[in-house]
């Protein structure tokens, strides 16, 4: 599917057919991916739109129509939703987390003891404040990076289980019992920071999260399919996801018939909860391609976004030197973070095609995105399987897409 007559000329169509060809041949046919849906825009138009594998085993084709699990793509929509608090003077980036969040007051950082052993921490030299959470640069850290003794705490508590036994607040709570891996803006670490700041966000603004989203993101911008379950009335539409183990292979994670996100969470996540749909990501893209505003409705200011997509790392490092991570949705050469996107700040480092100030991010399960507000173009990509660095195709992607620009 194309579309946005005159568009069209942007891109060499031959080349973008290529693409599709290329992920069909490499990712479907092979069984590496279950489906794979492609959406390209330029100046809000959407150039190529294409759909290719089930929905569910043994099912139709995906469509437009498809609602998939973006995970940590919800990172750039919590991030938005705390910067409209900030345009309105109710917090501010320099705000110190524990000033809302009193749970994390006197934290301090690991300096030894866990499996069984009690904690020794040291005081952090700086505060952990708002631009921590929205930069990654907090000292905290996720379960899954299987690294150390903090890593091992946040598995046993099961603290980032968005089906489990806590509740936000709950989640705050065992999280300020837990030493920090490093003091705050000394290093970056993707983590549950921005879960942390959906926290914060419900906090200053008194609004559940999902209520807050939906008033005053997803509805003024059309987003009907987003949120953080699906409604019975949608369930025909969720797809089927999946995760590779070990000798095994793709194997069936959750199903779209009988999927945990059929029931509203028990943990509202800012860091990974949404589901949402290529139509609906896109437009949340043309927003912030327009400097925040679509169809004549204004979400956040044109300055406040140019902020966030800034490169805000401590002395404009970039990933490549000050990230601890084993694991994250991005590669680090030749980028920097912002508030809650990863940035181009270096094309030639990046080793992919590219503009200095596109702006992205991904997913557990393999989705994608990025904006190029150089080249007036943005991607959405969707698919389900994690992990989501298993394969190349975010590379590829890119790769074949600025290839086809004319």
């Amino acid at each position: 599917m194309t579309g946005g007559r005159g568009m069209e000329d942007r891109f060499d169509q031959e080349r973008l057919g290529r693409i599709d060809a290329f992920v069909r041949e490499r990712y479907l046919d092979s069984g590496r991916l279950p489906n794979a849906q492609l959406l390209i825009a330029h100046r809000g138009q959407i150039v190529h739109f294409s759909h290719q594998g089930a929905a569910r085993e043994g099912g139709d084709t995906i469509d437009e129509r498809s609602i998939f699990r973006i995970a940590s793509m919800t990172k750039p929509i919590t991030s938005l939703a705390f910067m409209m608090l900030v345009e309105e003077g109710r917090v501010a980036l320099d705000t110190p987390v524990h000033h809302v969040l009193p749970e994390f007051r006197g934290l301090g950082v690991y300096d030894g003891g866990g499996a069984g052993v009690p904690f020794i921490t040291r005081p952090t030299a700086e505060p952990m404040r708002m631009v921590d959470l929205l930069r990654h640069t907090s000292g905290l850290t996720y379960g899954f990076q299987n690294r150390g003794n903090i890593d091992a705490a946040y598995r046993e508590g099961r603290i980032e289980s968005w089906h489990g036994n806590l509740d936000l607040d709950g989640f705050v709570a065992a999280l300020g019992k837990l030493p920090l891996e490093f003091s705050p803006g000394s290093a970056w670490n993707y983590s549950v920071s921005t879960d942390v700041l959906g926290a914060v966000i419900e906090r200053v603004s008194g609004q559940p999260l999902d209520r807050l989203f939906e008033e005053r993101i997803f509805a003024p911008l059309g987003m009907a399919d987003t949120g953080f379950h699906v409604p019975p009335e949608k369930a025909e539409r969720l797809t089927d996801c999946y995760t590779l183990q070990p000798g095994e292979g793709r194997v069936m994670y959750d199903r779209g018939a009988s999927s945990a996100w059929a029931q509203p969470p028990k943990l509202r996540s800012g860091g990974g909860g949404l589901v949402s749909t290529a139509l609906d990501y896109h437009r949340f893209c043309r927003m912030c391609e327009n400097g925040g505003t679509l169809d004549g409705v204004r979400i956040i200011g044109r300055k406040t976004l140019e902020l966030m997509t800034m490169n805000h790392l401590p002395g404009q490092s970039d990933l490549a030197s000050m990230s601890r991570s084993l694991f994250s949705e991005s590669t680090n050469g030749g980028a920097g973070f912002g508030l809650g996107f990863a940035v181009t700040t270096d094309v030639a480092r990046s080793m992919m095609p590219g503009s200095a100030g596109e702006y992205y991010w991904g997913g557990m399960f393999s989705t994608a995105f990025f904006v190029d507000p150089v080249e007036h173009i943005h991607m959405v990509f969707m698919t389900q399987l994690s992990p989501s660095m298993a394969y190349p195709i975010r590379r590829e992607l890119k790769t074949m897409i600025y290839a086809a620009l004319n």
